[in-house]
């Protein structure tokens, strides 16, 4: 797999989706080891989009004077249950974009899909499977199950990562500073994380550092 497009794995996990001994992402997610390549997620899942939520100019002075960097907030997902968030900084736009998709992609997380409203038949995957609730910075973000057809009743910036994760009908409710863009998005992600974590009580945040 690795030397048609030229990646080499470089870690244990990448080298199994190399081999064919992991052939999903569930499965890599779902292993224990730390997801570091990009390229890994790339073999995976090649239907994966991204979506650009925010760029914004960050001036810092240093004893060299004033430096600008862009950041850049990206969601990706496969609306599908894949649905990763991050941010990215670079000198350039285009260098800010590339490491936030590098990066939403090594945050990937499976969110269960189903139909946790009362009002809905049992068995849809088109909603979430019980409420859950984000928070980043001063914003708070809650997301109930909805009947199929309501749609997502979410801002704009919820509502893309809400699509790009695959939930098709939501209610959500959002507190604090919500012209914030990245603390939204961010809250918004959490939640998702939440209720992927509420399924998989094992999941362990630190196997994302722990260098192989």
């Amino acid at each position: 797999m690795s030397a048609d497009d030229g990646w080499v794995p470089q870690t244990r996990l990448g080298q199994k989706v190399a081999d064919g001994e992991i052939d999903s992402m569930e499965e890599a997610l779902n292993a224990g080891l730390p997801l570091k390549e990009p390229e890994l997620v790339d073999q995976l899942v090649p239907d994966l989009e991204d979506e650009v939520l925010d760029i914004n100019m960050v001036q810092r002075m240093t004893d060299s004077g004033r430096r600008v960097k862009f950041r850049c907030v990206v969601v990706v997902g496969n609306r599908d249950g894949l649905v990763g968030y991050a941010e990215g900084r670079d000198d350039q736009v285009g260098g800010a974009i590339q490491k936030a998709i590098d990066i939403g992609k090594l945050n990937l997380i499976q969110v269960p899909l189903g139909s946790g409203s009362w009002e809905d038949q049992p068995g849809g995957t088109h909603s979430l499977v019980r409420k859950s609730e984000g928070k980043a910075g001063s914003v708070e973000v809650e997301i109930k199950p909805a009947p199929k057809g309501l749609g997502l009743a979410a801002a704009e910036t919820p509502r893309k990562v809400l699509e790009l994760a695959g939930v098709e009908d939501a209610w959500t409710k959002s507190h604090g500073n919500t012209r914030t863009t990245v603390n939204l998005a961010k809250a918004t992600f959490n939640a998702l994380e939440n209720a992927a974590e509420a399924r998989v009580p094992q999941r362990v945040h630190e196997t994302r550092e722990v260098t192989e």
